[in-house]
């Protein structure tokens, strides 16, 4: 044996091999934490074992309590060619099927450090997650490194007795299977030679035969067992070490495939088939052969299992169209079934993502998690907001990482809610996250289970077979509306608000760069940068994986994150640049030299179009708004909107003068900061638990109230606060036409364990709140009325929140937020009072121990008098700034007539033909007949789905080319939408 220990960051595979090694012997210790280690392994098989199978058995130092979350290995030959991976509960490589006897032995064993996070007990901080440790910790010992014979007989005897056992176990007493399978264990035991196994395995066996020969009752659960190894492209380990982790699993896998023709298994997450194309490609070839054998099945059409809460409406559509594009493309296969297992609940809007991206079915898990309702159903339809339904399945197994024990399947039979009118359901089996994916043992328990009395018939299969089965046995499933909340890790929506603010403000910059690149390719004919948007818009889908943006993964990942984000804005933000000084160039005339200002928000804004840019003397002139100094504060006053800052900062009034209404509620101040302790149960990250409310200190004493004035006319007041180890700086904003107060706030968070929301008290009687999210927006009780309803005390919404009573509303806009509550109380006078918070920031310790620490600046504003059309405008705005360049005027590429249908996008289509491609939505929730107009010469418009393809269920619509289809200036397409309805134009050219 001989070891080499890399110096820092892995290294390519010819380097290590080739790096000098020095000797080394079992009970070496190695690894700093995230080091590598490569071990060299020679020897010879006996001459004795000839005709014998042989393995190496080789244990890097592994804790057998979890699979995954440790140490890992990935054996090669000499000549760098992959052989398997290595984990705790698959340490073993094959060496001879049938050994010739004194044959040399030659291994190569790339041992990562990666060091046990989340250990026992669970939860407790640890700096490990910020990078490689010291060099003189080494994390594990080497335990084995072994030349052995592997004896068939015994390990299907271990099998057997395993299968037969865990059954008995979970019958009951009172039945007599369990009896007929107890004794049998009994004689089969007995017959066994405990001085001798392998010579007694094989009759020992023939006892137990019988019992397992009995098969199952015609009425018997029926269970489609696919293999799985669910690996978080990012969590307790950063980003490199997921590649590392894939290569690991698919390795084993492929490997596994190749030795048994009926196994199949699933892999989801485009981006981690991305990841082996680039690194591993001779493995990558071998993958891609099993794919096409259906053996090695690419599942959930989306670049990676996203978090599907917080990205924006067009970040969730495009994980779909690069998801089910790159199988198509890379593996001609139409994935068909969307498989999140592991993400913290699922917006409403997914449904009609899913069959708008040619996808039919959808798989989790995730909600067997919830803390206090039971889901009600395993197999049903999924009804999303806009009334498209998808048929949904939770496997009953309740994991993603099943054995197929006996406990597992007994478990999955006994709990299914849907008997009676389904008898099918899906176990996903194999060791995640490093765990090495399914193993031969796994395979060996489920050709037993196939037909077995007293279990579920187990059949290894095809994901696409059992939902086509399950759905035709089940069509009339019930139904569930709307969003599919989990009733835990709410803490998620707070949790790293920088990652939080990159994902937000990258979202805008792409949809920024992508309308001014394709006006100035219209416009100009400039080149439209393809690759470069799709490789910054793979950053962002990355970076949206679910627990990165839930901000639930070590500081590693998290200042990765930061980076990748920082990059990308620098680059968004020049391609941004580059466009609009095309454009203003092109536009503007000989005797112009002044500014143009553009707007990317789908809505004209102070006199500029949607879309479109206009000089800035034509624009709507601000006007100042004053600041007046009282006895107790300072007004704001733009003629709209009238707000009352007192002397601790507070606001007191805010006035909307347009209806002659107050906002807040009476005697309680408005922006009230608001500490709380943050100390949840477990899931430091991750959850908010209902008791935090137990405990609160309002921030009402200010360091200074100053009134300052802003470059554009705006009215401001700015206070400063200190509290505990922070400060923080707040600047209140009126600006000239506005109906909203904005709020900028820059803090120097240095708490710990600790919640930071900021609360508007409004005077307002509101049953439900309106959260926007991709696409639209859902509604959610203010009151507690069922334990359903009290479970929602923390929320997600992106741009807005908005609540009502008939005949007046208010809206809580913000840029970069997403966790919200909010609350009702009828106060003494008779009044209701409906409480908005925003939760700003957290401060839990695990797995970042120093999450959130540092400076921080979000913007949020308060809309009195808004609908949700208003709602919606004032959430672009706040998140859209205008932009002004030198030049002239710029017309939009397209138009629309009615408000309330939203441009969420405009681009080149993917397939580089030059066409336009614009996503529409309606937005107020209620049916829309709008007219779409395209400002630019096109040969025809069609409704296309995510894919930017045809498809069977596009809406109608009445097109008008003028001058027919040769290519005339303008053209426009008439259509209807149902509530919350996705358009995809395509405007040929």
């Amino acid at each position: 044996m001989a070891r080499w220990d890399a110096p820092g960051e892995p290294v390519p595979a010819s380097e290590a091999l080739a790096a000098p090694h020095s000797p080394a012997r079992v009970g070496d210790a190695w690894g700093p934490a995230w080091g590598t280690t490569w071990f060299r392994l020679r020897g010879q098989v006996p001459r004795d074992w000839a005709g014998r199978t042989v393995e190496a058995l080789v244990d890097l130092g592994f804790n057998d309590a979890n699979p995954g979350f440790q140490a890992e290995g990935l054996v090669r030959r000499p000549d760098g060619s992959i052989v398997k991976g290595l984990n705790p509960r698959n340490a073993w490589i094959p060496v001879a099927g049938s050994a010739r006897g004194g044959e040399d032995v030659a291994l190569h064993v790339e041992a990562a450090a990666n060091p046990v996070i989340l250990g026992h007990p669970p939860f407790r901080p640890t700096d490990r997650g910020s990078g490689r440790g010291p060099e003189d910790e080494p994390l594990y010992r080497l335990a084995r490194a072994d030349l052995a014979v592997f004896e068939d007989q015994v390990w299907e005897l271990v099998l057997d007795l395993e299968v037969a056992g865990g059954l008995m176990r979970e019958l009951d007493t009172g039945d007599p299977r369990r009896w007929e399978l107890l004794r049998a264990i009994e004689r089969t035991l007995d017959t066994l030679d405990l001085q001798n196994v392998p010579a007694t395995a094989a009759d020992a066996r023939r006892h137990l035969a019988p019992a397992l020969e009995s098969p199952a009752s015609a009425s018997a659960h029926r269970l489609s067992a696919v293999g799985h190894a669910h690996i978080d492209s990012a969590w307790l380990w950063p980003v490199r070490e997921t590649v590392r982790k894939v290569v690991r699993t698919s390795a084993n896998v492929v490997s596994l495939a190749e030795e048994h023709p009926g196994f199949v298994f699933a892999m989801s997450q485009a981006q981690q088939w991305v990841w082996l194309k680039e690194h591993e490609p001779e493995l990558f070839s071998r993958v891609t052969e099993a794919a096409r054998r259906g053996r090695f099945v690419p599942v959930g059409g989306m670049w990676v299992e996203s978090d599907t809460n917080m990205p924006g409406a067009e970040a969730l559509a495009r994980q779909f169209s690069f998801g089910k594009r790159f199988f198509r493309d890379e593996l001609g296969v139409d994935t068909q079934e969307v498989w999140l297992p592991d993400s913290f609940g699922y917006s409403a809007a997914l449904p009609q993502l899913v069959r708008l991206s040619g996808s039919r079915w959808f798989l989790t898990q995730k909600i067997s998690w919830s803390q206090t309702n039971a889901f009600p159903h395993h197999t049903f339809w999924w009804e999303g907001l806009d009334g498209t339904r998808v048929f949904t399945h939770f496997p009953p197994v309740d994991t993603y990482n099943a054995e197929l024990t006996g406990a597992e399947l007994a478990h999955a039979s006994r709990t299914f809610r849907d008997k009676g009118g389904s008898s099918h359901s899906l176990v996903p089996f194999g060791h995640g996250d490093g765990g090495g994916g399914p193993t031969r043992e796994m395979l060996g328990r489920a050709r037993r289970l196939s037909d077995l009395e007293g279990s579920p018939r187990v059949r290894i299969e095809h994901p696409e077979n059992f939902f086509a089965r399950a759905c035709a046995e089940y069509p009339q499933a019930p139904v569930w509306w709307g969003e599919l909340y989990l009733e835990f890790h709410r803490g998620t929506y707070t949790s790293q608000a920088a990652t939080k603010q990159g994902n937000r403000r990258c979202e805008h910059l792409l949809r920024e760069a992508e309308l001014w690149a394709a006006t100035a390719a219209v416009r100009t004919g400039a080149a439209y940068p393809y690759e470069q948007l799709e490789g910054l818009w793979h950053t962002v889908l990355l970076n949206q994986f679910h627990d990165i943006l839930p901000g639930s993964s070590i500081a590693w990942v998290h200042r990765e994150a930061a980076q990748s984000y920082a990059r990308a804005a620098h680059e968004l933000t020049e391609l941004i640049e580059t466009a609009q000084h095309t454009l203003a160039r092109d536009s503007a005339g000989p005797q112009e030299d002044g500014e143009a200002v553009f707007n990317a928000c789908p809505h004209p804004r102070e006199g500029v179009p949607a879309l479109g840019a206009l000089p800035v003397d034509q624009t709507r002139p601000s006007v100042p708004v004053p600041v007046t100094g009282t006895g107790d504060g300072f007004v704001l006053d733009n003629g709209l909107l009238r707000a009352h800052v007192d002397r601790n900062g507070l606001l007191t009034s805010v006035t909307d003068l347009v209806e002659g209404r107050e906002a807040l509620a009476p005697g309680q101040a408005g922006n009230l900061l608001q500490l709380h302790q943050d100390l949840p149960n477990q899931w430091d990250a991750w959850d908010v638990d209902h008791f935090y409310r137990n405990t609160v200190t309002d921030l009402t004493e200010a360091d200074s109230v100053e009134a300052v004035h802003e470059a554009d006319g705006a009215g401001a007041v700015r206070v400063l606060r200190s509290f505990g180890s922070s400060h923080l700086s707040q600047t209140l904003t009126l600006e000239a036409g506005a109906r909203r107060l904005d709020v900028e706030t820059t803090v120097a968070w240095h708490e710990r364990e600790k919640l930071l929301k900021t609360a508007f008290p409004l005077d307002v009687r509101a049953h439900a709140s309106s959260s926007e999210i991709q696409f639209g927006h859902v509604e959610r009780p203010t009151h507690t009325n069922t334990t359903w309803d009290a479970a929602k005390f923390e929320i997600c919404a992106h741009r807005w929140v908005h609540v009502a009573e008939p005949g007046y509303g208010l809206a809580v806009l913000n840029d970069s937020t997403y966790g919200h509550d909010v609350t009702r109380d009828v106060r003494t006078d008779g009044g209701t009072t409906t409480t908005v918070r925003l939760s700003l920031l957290r401060a839990p310790r695990f797995p970042d121990p120093d999450t959130d620490q540092g400076q921080h600046r979000f913007r949020y504003a308060l809309a009195p008098g808004a609908g949700i059309e208003d709602a919606v405008r004032e959430g672009y705005r706040l998140n859209l700034p205008q932009r002004r360049t030198a030049g002239g005027a710029v017309e939009p590429l397209v138009s629309v007539d009615d408000p309330g249908v939203i441009v969420e996008s405009v681009k080149l289509a993917d397939d580089r033909s030059g066409d336009v491609v614009v996503r529409l939505y309606e937005a107020r929730g209620g049916r829309a007949s709008a007219t779409a107009r395209a400002h630019l010469p096109v040969s025809g418009i069609e409704a296309v789905n995510l894919l930017e393809e045809p498809y069977d269920e596009a809406p109608h619509l009445d097109v008008d080319l003028p001058g027919g289809p040769g290519g005339a200036e303008g053209g426009a397409a008439v259509f209807a939408l149902r509530p919350f309805q996705i358009l995809t134009l395509r405007l040929r050219r």
